[in-house]
């Protein structure tokens, strides 16, 4: 007992031990990548998840493959993280459909997601209804549609072909382009001028760098890892404003001044507006509203949830889309030929009829998205007691987390051929478009919340793909390593580089996203350390 009662005098002796108890997990889970999770005393699934952090869209695919469909992700016991991960269709069609009800958002995704606000993304029962119907009527007026196909043409045909060409460097010379750059920018001014009515010009040859889009990307790696640990840890780093929490409140900080320079310059009426831009119906729409300070809010977080959704999820869409072509050639063709076939080569300006008929190109991106869905996973609360098709049992307090990118690599799913880039599985033998139930391919969401913009992304990729495909040439060099960023959208990792095969001039593909490796700082792991000391 002495012996006993001295080593609990030593808490540096205890830590020594925990420390070297959980780099041996870390180094153990890192070199054997296990496909299953252990489940440790005290700490859960933790060691598993940190020591695959850097793979975890993979890691997870393998884990959901082993698993059926399914599995139970616990963490410590002494923190709310409990989650249902699920891919199975059966069960996201319970979720998204059948008991919709039971499953909304949930406080915990409100908290997670903050820096959306009050915003669609972030709402539940009224609050999402009547700003969904709000968002409905606006994208689906004559009027909004002919100002997305006009300015779609505009910025592309105006803007991105010619600064493309420009860093092609000709036919003789091909130059290194940051093609996910391009498209982020591109996505960035275009959804800009669309829910703004303003330029931002970040798209100019000089790439500079935009304050208010650097702080997107930042807030969004910060969000996902909030995921990965206890409420209570980023809770706690976000009240100290340390670590990644500290960077988040700048990029929110960024966030909001420009936003509200924008509204504030769009009620006086100043700057360079368009009547058709989603800003100008919702300050209409607010009109009513004495408060200003109210008003504001709701036009801030309405406006935010508006640019993550056209932003991100379309920029890192056409960055997969590309890479995919370029390792196959001969879907790159068939588009090619599409176009011939209804004289959209070099055309200066796609016309929305026109769009409609090039079913290949749209069964091209329907794949790509399968494959790399933007928004890689769902958050999903439990209100009620359920059991799922799957026969998982389910209470309030769990989470559930529906895995996307596992979804399209499930042989359960899609067949033996899951992970084969097949334009033509979309296809019927009519040559019609061949539909797919939203539950099983869910990159624009299912059921009440299907994606209000799903019309408006596929317009603005046909419209790049139709434009860039017409006059230039991707290719890869070979030897490149290309992976998801960790981030709630699905960016690219790592570079690409291509060469020039003389054909046309070469569109040479460098991402030079950051790599972000699995490392932990001192604030964090000094809090693992005193919580656990505090337990024994």
């Amino acid at each position: 007992m002495a012996s006993m009662a001295s080593w609990l005098t030593k808490p540096e002796l205890i830590l020594s031990i925990i420390t070297f108890v959980l780099l041996y997990l870390f180094r153990y889970y890192h070199q054997s990548h296990h496909h299953l999770l252990l489940n440790f005393p005290v700490i859960g699934m933790l060691p598993g998840l940190f020591a695959n952090l850097h793979w975890v869209h993979d890691w997870g695919t393998n884990i959901i493959r082993a698993s059926g469909g399914t599995f139970m992700f616990r963490g410590p016991w002494f923190a709310s993280m409990e989650y249902v991960v699920t891919s199975d269709p059966a069960n996201i069609n319970h979720i998204f459909n059948t008991n919709f009800i039971n499953y909304p958002k949930g406080e915990e995704f409100f908290e997670i997601f903050d820096i959306l606000g009050d915003g669609i993304f972030n709402s539940d029962g009224e609050s999402w209804r009547l700003q969904r119907k709000k968002a409905h009527n606006l994208m689906t007026d004559h009027n909004f549609k002919a100002f997305l196909i006009k300015s779609s043409n505009s910025k592309v045909y105006t803007e991105l072909i010619p600064l493309l060409q420009q860093l092609a460097g000709g036919e003789k010379e091909a130059q290194v382009v940051n093609l996910q750059d391009v498209f982020l920018r591109f996505t960035f001014d275009a959804t800009c001028e669309l829910v703004f009515g303003v330029n931002p010009k970040s798209l100019s040859p000089e790439f500079p760098t935009i304050p208010f889009s650097k702080a997107m990307d930042e807030a969004m790696t910060v969000i996902l890892l909030r995921h990965t640990v206890p409420p209570q840890w980023w809770k706690l780093l976000r009240w100290l404003n340390v670590s990644g929490e500290k960077k988040l409140a700048r990029a929110r900080k960024v966030i909001d001044q420009f936003i509200a320079e924008v509204i504030e310059k769009k009620r006086d009426n100043h700057g360079n507006f368009r009547d058709s831009n989603l800003l100008t119906s919702y300050i209409k729409d607010t009109s009513s509203i004495e408060d200003i300070q109210e008003s504001n809010k709701i036009l801030r977080d309405t406006t935010m949830n508006l640019m993550l959704a056209g932003r991100d999820t379309t920029g890192a869409a056409l960055t997969w889309f590309f890479w995919l072509l370029s390792k196959n050639k001969q879907a790159e063709e068939k588009i090619i030929e599409e176009l011939k076939q209804y004289s959209l080569v070099k055309k200066e300006g796609i016309a929305g009829e026109e769009l409609g008929k090039l079913v290949y190109l749209h069964a091209a991106l329907c794949e790509s998205l399968r494959l790399y869905p933007p928004v890689p996973f769902e958050h999903k609360a439990v209100v009620k007691e359920d059991v799922l098709p799957s026969g998982v049992e389910v209470r309030p307090g769990i989470k559930i987390l529906i895995f996307l990118y596992g979804i399209g690599r499930m042989k359960e799913v899609w067949g033996e051929d899951c992970m084969e880039f097949k334009p033509e599985r979309w296809i019927s033998e009519k040559g019609k478009l061949r539909h797919e139930p939203s539950f099983k391919f869910l990159s624009f969401n299912a059921g009440p919340r299907t994606c209000l913009g799903k019309e408006v992304a596929f317009a603005q990729m046909k419209t790049v793909v139709a434009g860039i495909l017409s006059r230039f040439h991707v290719d890869v060099v070979e030897g490149q390593v290309v992976e998801p960023k960790l981030s709630i959208i699905l960016h690219t990792k790592n570079g690409i580089d291509g060469e020039d095969k003389g054909e046309k001039p070469e569109l040479i593909w460098l991402c030079i996203t950051n790599y972000i490796k699995c490392h932990y700082d001192v604030s964090f792991l000094c809090l693992l350390a005193m919580v656990l000391i505090k337990m024994v």
